[in-house]
């Protein structure tokens, strides 16, 4: 099937000859703005102790979950994380003292994971840092609206 040419006044505006090359551009930007923006924010993270930005979300889902724990399963899920990195984190996490998971006996290897009383509340300590770093990188290029607009968009790539 030969491809449509475009008549958006996007793809006049980027020289695309096919609208579908919108597509691309939204993966390459997305990559390319991952990695000018990562290296930035988790340097300010490493300041309060956090070595990755998922640790974050990590400590914020498990303190969420409650005394009665966060399946990693199901953080996975949340996190669109692999068990294999997400087991890496929380293993390191565990060195730092601030999570411990304990395993469930049963046909699925359950494991849970817990905050220890160094991780309690330590997601709100480390916020402050994450929001200037956030704010810093993100907010002198562009404005509330679209800023807004772009998080609606990136929502619908997700499940």
């Amino acid at each position: 099937m030969a491809p449509i040419p475009s008549q958006s006044e996007d793809a006049l505006f980027f020289g695309d000859d096919q609208d579908c090359i919108s597509y691309n551009r939204v993966w390459f930007n997305l990559i390319r703005a991952h990695r000018r923006l990562y290296p930035r924010i988790t340097k300010a993270l490493k300041t309060c102790g956090i070595k990755d930005p998922i640790w974050f979300e990590i400590l914020l889902e498990v303190e969420r979950a409650g005394p009665e724990g966060q399946p990693m399963s199901a953080l996975e899920e949340k996190l669109f994380v692999p068990q294999y990195a997400l087991s890496r984190h929380v293993t390191r996490l565990e060195k730092e003292g601030v999570l411990r998971r304990e395993h469930i006996a049963d046909v699925r290897r359950k494991q849970i994971l817990f905050l220890t009383e160094k991780g309690q509340g330590m997601h709100a300590r480390i916020w402050p840092v994450y929001w200037e770093a956030i704010q810093a990188e993100i907010g002198p290029h562009l404005n509330v609206e679209d800023a807004y607009k772009l998080a609606r968009l990136l929502i619908n790539l997700l499940p």
